[in-house]
């Protein structure tokens, strides 16, 4: 049995209410860390100002709890942390990796929020890139604030992801310099989440791979800032709609407060979480205990899970 210093994290964000989708990462990562005697902590991912959701870190809580699923500790909620983001923005620009940036108000804005695929990834071209001499000379010439970006220079970032496998990204080509720090001084979703794990002593990241390619960006800030070692990443294939797209408000209301003023027990929806993460051979209601005594990250899927028809029908007492 591994040793229990490894240490891994449920992180929901406030930005709406957690749906399936969400609600599978969380229990496949809970049952991987139980089985493997890991530690558990519960991080609030709270910097996205303008979508956080008044009342949703506390419903995200409460609905964790009703599926059964539990922590070890309770670490501060990213917006607690604004000064060691400030820090390590200031560290990176004396060291002469970051720089003040004024370009694309929507990229930047953009940043603030974990990535996913449909929302496009902007390949910055590196137009401020050396051409402030500091941040009050940007900001008198664009008469605002500027933002500020990570220069990823020519470097391959590589990695093995515990699931998805070798992984291989050249960041010049597939994003460019990106944003660690809005025009307003929030620090964005890839600064944040490196910071928040090193300080944790988080060994293990599972996610969904829709953050697969976030990962290079958040390895090249770990060694920017001598933070090692890197964590071991866990990309798990999304739950995704008929349409192909990640589980989202389009594919209807998939809320587990939805579910839950249905009527929807703890053990149906951990039965079909259970089924879509390989662990049943059919939909059916399932206690946690008995998932823990069976769990095999081995038979997760490899390809991504589709929410349809059936599914609803099970939910729906089918």
């Amino acid at each position: 049995m591994p040793a229990p210093h490894r240490i891994t994290r449920l992180a929901p964000s406030p930005t709406g209410a957690l749906h399936l989708g969400n609600a599978r990462t969380f229990l496949v990562t809970f049952l991987l860390a139980r089985t493997r005697r890991w530690r558990i902590l519960l991080r609030v991912e709270d910097l996205d100002g303008p979508r956080v959701k008044a009342g949703a870190a506390a419903g995200a809580v409460e609905d964790l709890r009703w599926l059964g699923l539990d922590w070890d500790e309770r670490v501060p909620d990213q917006s607690q942390r604004a000064e060691v983001y400030a820090r390590a923005v200031r560290t990176l620009q004396a060291a002469g990796r970051a720089y003040p940036c004024i370009c694309s108000r929507t990229d930047v804005e953009r940043a603030a929020s974990a990535p996913h695929p449909e929302d496009g990834i902007v390949l910055y071209g590196g137009a401020c890139r050396g051409r402030w001499a500091d941040e009050e000379e940007a900001r008198r010439v664009a008469g605002r604030p500027p933002a500020v970006r990570m220069a990823v220079g020519d470097a391959a970032i590589a990695f093995d992801d515990r699931i998805a496998g070798p992984q291989r990204f050249d960041l010049a080509a597939t994003c460019g310099d990106f944003v660690i720090r809005k025009a307003d001084g929030v620090a964005a979703y890839q600064l944040a989440v490196v910071l928040d794990d090193h300080a944790a002593g988080v060994t293990d990241v599972v996610r969904g791979d829709d953050l697969l390619d976030s990962t290079p960006r958040q390895l090249l800030l770990q060694q920017a800032l001598g933070l090692s070692p890197p964590p071991t990443y866990w990309h798990l294939p999304l739950v995704i709609g008929p349409d192909g797209r990640r589980l989202a408000k389009r594919h209807g209301d998939t809320r587990l407060a939805h579910y839950r003023a249905r009527g929807v027990t703890p053990e149906r929806l951990l039965g079909l979480l259970a089924f879509w993460s390989g662990q049943l051979d059919r939909r059916r209601p399932v206690s946690l205990v008995d998932l823990l005594a069976g769990f095999d990250i081995g038979r997760l899927p490899t390809q991504p899970v589709v929410f349809g028809r059936e599914d609803e029908a099970y939910l729906n007492g089918g």
